[in-house]
């Protein structure tokens, strides 16, 4: 996966609960070429705010953590405010009656690629201040993928 250098993909993970995922996603930011990751609400940090390390996200990012730039923030909404300023196109993953098919999203050169807790999904103000909302079609009896499943799923897609 070839990335243009004039682009920038950037990954937000808005109160998405499990260490485990959160790692599995900064794995995945690392195949993909994510340039930077943003921690939003309640979602896991790589260290805590005294410094020590989750072992959790550390076992499944294997080390892709240490690499790639990683920033907490508290609330989302100011954060696709400020990276608007700085002309990134703010996609949403989720399921919603204004989403669009993943494989038919055309990638600009600046994304912000926000990802949400799996039960409830990105709130409706969230979803209301992104530019696009992509989803993935499920064709089984199951209504969702695990979000670090369909982070891979959609990025590698979306980036290719």
């Amino acid at each position: 996966m070839k990335k243009d250098k004039d682009s920038s993909y950037i990954l937000i993970l808005s109160n998405i609960r499990s260490a485990v995922n959160v790692g599995a996603i900064f794995r995945t930011a690392d195949a993909v070429g994510i340039d930077k990751v943003y921690l939003v609400g309640c979602t896991p940090r790589p260290t805590d705010q005294f410094g020590r390390i989750q072992k959790d996200i550390g076992k499944s990012a294997l080390g892709a953590e240490t690499w790639i730039p990683w920033e907490y923030k508290e609330k989302i909404l100011p954060l696709i405010k400020n990276l608007k300023k700085e002309s990134y196109e703010i996609v949403a993953l989720e399921q919603d009656s204004k989403s669009i098919d993943y494989r038919k999203y055309k990638k600009p050169s600046k994304m912000a690629f926000i990802l949400g807790p799996e039960v409830l999904g990105l709130d409706k103000n969230t979803l209301k201040n992104c530019d696009k909302i992509v989803e993935i079609p499920m064709y089984g009896k199951k209504e969702s993928l695990n979000v670090s499943v369909a982070c891979g799923v959609a990025l590698f897609r979306i980036l290719k």
